[in-house]
């Protein structure tokens, strides 16, 4: 019953009947009580109308005995009046208030005061009001529970009343007398009542079949389509079709049908959307590579994805202990417990047993889930399978160990260098024998430090500009000194760039091949040996000529003439001079050599061998031919064994000139020297127009004692030297046959001082 009440309290339609009736009551009551007021004032002002009216046919019929004076008649007239049922009583007042005629006799002759309902309409002013309106000749007054009305008529002075027979009045006098008329009112308020009730009859008539109306009308056009409008948007929220489209939409509920199909349609996309969106993060649930699973604070498994189920067969209800790890309680350090605690997130790395024997290692990330009220009321965790990486890392580990003993174990000093600093980070156990330090004693030093205090500076230059490095002096802890192959390459090392050092102990090889360059230069001295006479005959015998000269005039007593004298100390002093600078240049050749590498321009070194040998191939017919690249760069060598390089391959071609000579196969005598260089080399090209080199041998003539020529004429360590110097300087030689005619052409190509950075 108190369900039923609060819906019809709590109704719209019947809210609105409410409020409606109400208006259609104060509405109608003020309608019924506006008719009846006016019927009420119009039905007095009738009454007064008539009773006037009365009054004055009163008037006129009682004039004609008034002006014979015959009070017979009058009192006759006034006694038939009053008969009439309605008519209470008749009076006529003379100006002196005096009652001269009235129905009830023993009134006739009394006089009333001036302040009574019948006088004081007119007397209220002082002098007294001549003439007055209707409404304030009329009253009206209840006596004895009867309702009456009563009016006063003045009886004016008229001319005719001035010449009357029986009395005369002043033509000063205005108002004569009043008649006084009083009926009852209680037949027209009778009527007046039965007029008014039917009046509310009607109005309560009106307002009966309005509110039925509006019922109706609020029932067809509002209570039922708005019902059926609730009833389409809780479809709407299960789902299902509105079913408004029978609807009319011609009125502002059909406006609200329009907004509700609008909100129908834009639900229904929306909810598409959603189904699409829910669809994609179920499959991306479902899809994820990594175990999502979803647990409350008991630790029990709520959802999982398919990789959860797929790797761990959860048993419905299961907790997670028991799921992961087949545990019967939870696991110590659980994560879970730390986020339910919290509210953070965490983070731990768990592994497990697998059935097969195999271990499984995963991470696990825990995040919490929130309710409503901000409270932690799940978590969900999610499990990223680590096993391969730590199967990886295992090999990794055995891999590391492997590599650092072959490190460790490698024949050469191997260095690890920062690449701004040159700071050792690392080192293998023979750099730290090779270099005289106990272990660890190295890391962390600079690498420039094992290179000679007056070299360091250039070391460092050279390990920014090179890849390879030959025959570099470095010193031990001890300073004793050594010289190193260097190979350099960059390389990343514990996330870091880092520079890789090689470094091959060659002093001993160099000591060998030192024996052997300089058994090789000895030859060559014994080659240039000819070449030195002849260069060295011609400032002898210009010093024996000035010599001889002078000695004959100073035994004869002849003087000298001064001029003469100058010329020939100068010629002498330039002569001796020449001859110091063979003797010196055949020293220093014949010198032994150092090792350390350093810039050395090419044209200059070739230019020096000519030099020694150019008296030589000149007695001999053979012209040499220089063609040099101006502003030639440098390269890093030993001008002392580049020299020796370019003297063995001038030797080389003289006797291939002299060979193809001999043969018959040539007639010219030329060697020709050049060189120019490219972006990353500087080249050198040594042609001459022998025989060549015989078919099938350009591989072989570097080969220790391999030569081509007769029995004594050569020992085959001339270019097996050449081409071991040139490695040794980084740089490469081939040989070939000229295209365009008879001889060889040897190419030299140099690595450029600034060609390779590391």
């Amino acid at each position: 019953m108190y369900f039923w009440l609060s819906r019809f309290r709590n109704s719209l339609a019947v809210r609105v009947l409410l409020l409606t009736a109400v208006v259609l009551i104060l509405c109608l009551g003020l309608h019924s009580w506006g008719t009846m007021h006016f019927l009420n004032k119009d039905n007095a002002s009738k009454l007064s109308i008539e009773a006037d009216r009365l009054s004055k046919t009163i008037l006129l019929s009682a004039r004609y005995a008034m002006m014979a004076n015959s009070r017979s008649e009058i009192d006759q007239i006034v006694s038939d009046i009053a008969k009439h049922p309605d008519i209470t009583s008749v009076r006529i007042y003379d100006k002196q208030g005096v009652i001269r005629f009235s129905n009830v006799q023993k009134e006739v002759g009394t006089q009333v005061a001036m302040d009574t309902p019948a006088c004081s309409a007119c007397h209220v002013t002082v002098p007294p009001k001549s003439a007055l309106t209707l409404e304030e000749r009329t009253r009206t007054f209840v006596v004895n529970d009867t309702e009456l009305l009563g009016t006063i008529t003045p009886i004016m002075n008229e001319p005719s009343c001035s010449v009357a027979p029986c009395h005369a009045h002043s033509t000063d006098h205005t108002v004569l007398g009043e008649l006084e008329l009083i009926l009852q009112t209680g037949q027209a308020a009778v009527g007046l009542a039965a007029v008014q009730k039917k009046l509310l009859g009607l109005t309560g008539l009106i307002y009966i079949l309005s509110v039925s109306l509006l019922v109706f009308g609020l029932r067809r056009y509002i209570t039922t389509p708005i019902k059926q409008i609730i009833n389409s948007t809780k479809r709407i929220s299960e789902g299902k079709p509105s079913g408004l489209e029978e609807l009319p939409r011609t009125d502002e509920l059909g406006y609200l049908v329009d907004a509700v199909v609008a909100m129908e349609q834009a639900v229904a996309k929306k909810q598409a959307e959603l189904d699409k969106k829910r669809q994609e993060y179920q499959y991306l649930f479902e899809q994820v590579p990594c175990s999502i699973t979803v647990q409350d604070k008991d630790m029990r498994i709520l959802k999982y994805n398919k990789e959860f189920a797929e790797r761990f067969s959860p048993q419905p209800g299961a907790f997670c202990y028991e799921a992961y790890k087949g545990l019967s309680e939870k696991c110590p350090n659980c994560p879970l417990d730390k986020t339910f605690e919290t509210g953070l997130p965490y983070c731990s790395e768990e592994s497990r047993t697998n059935p097969d024997g195999s271990k499984a290692h995963w991470l696990v990330h825990v995040t919490p889930v929130f309710g409503e009220n901000g409270e932690v009321v799940a978590a969900m965790e999610m499990g990223i399978d680590i096993s391969a990486r730590k199967r990886v890392e295992e090999r990794l580990l055995t891999s590391e160990a492997k590599y650092h003993a072959i490190f460790n174990h490698i024949p050469n000093a191997v260095f690890v260098l920062d690449v701004e600093e040159y700071v050792i980070l690392d080192c293998n156990d023979m750099a730290e024998h090779s270099y005289g330090f106990e272990p660890g004693e190295m890391h962390n030093t600079s690498f420039i430090h094992l290179f000679p205090t007056e070299e360091q500076d250039k070391a460092r230059s050279y390990i920014k500009a090179f890849t390879a490095l030959n025959r570099v002096r470095q010193k031990r802890k001890d300073s004793s000194a050594f010289y190193v192959d260097f190979r350099l390459s960059p390389a990343v090392y514990n996330d870091r760039n880092v520079l890789l050092v090689s470094a091959t102990d060659v002093t001993d090889r160099l000591e060998t091949e030192q024996k052997l360059i300089q058994a090789g230069k000895m030859a060559t001295l014994g080659e240039m040996a000819t070449g030195v006479a002849h260069e060295l005959n011609q400032p002898l015998t210009v010093i024996k000529a000035a010599s001889g000269f002078i000695m004959r005039k100073i035994k004869r007593s002849q003087p000298i003439d001064p001029d003469i004298l100058s010329t020939m100390a100068e010629e002498i002093d330039s002569h001796v001079d020449r001859a110091s600078q063979i003797i010196d240049h055949m020293r220093a050749f014949g010198r032994q050599s150092d090792h350390a590498l350093e810039r050395v321009n090419v044209n200059t070194v070739i230019e020096s061998s000519v030099n020694m040998f150019i008296s030589q191939l000149t007695l001999r017919g053979i012209t040499v031919t220089l063609n040099f690249k101006e502003n030639l760069p440098e390269i890093l060598g030993v001008a002392n064994r580049l020299e020796q390089v370019f003297i063995n391959l001038l030797l080389n071609a003289r006797d291939a000139i002299e060979e193809a000579e001999a043969e018959g196969k040539t007639e010219e005598k030329n060697i020709t020297l050049r060189t120019y260089s490219t972006p990353r080399a500087v080249v050198a090209v040594v042609e001459d127009s022998g025989a060549g080199v015989p078919a099938g041998l350009s591989d072989k003539i570097f080969e220790p004692f391999f030569t081509t020529k007769k029995v004594g004429k050569g020992t085959g360590l001339g270019l097996s030297i050449t081409y071991g110097l040139i490695k040794d300087f980084g740089g490469t030689i081939r040989v070939r046959n000229k295209k365009e005619g008879n001889g060889a052409q040897f190419t030299l190509t140099f690595p450029r001082s600034s060609s390779r950075r590391v």
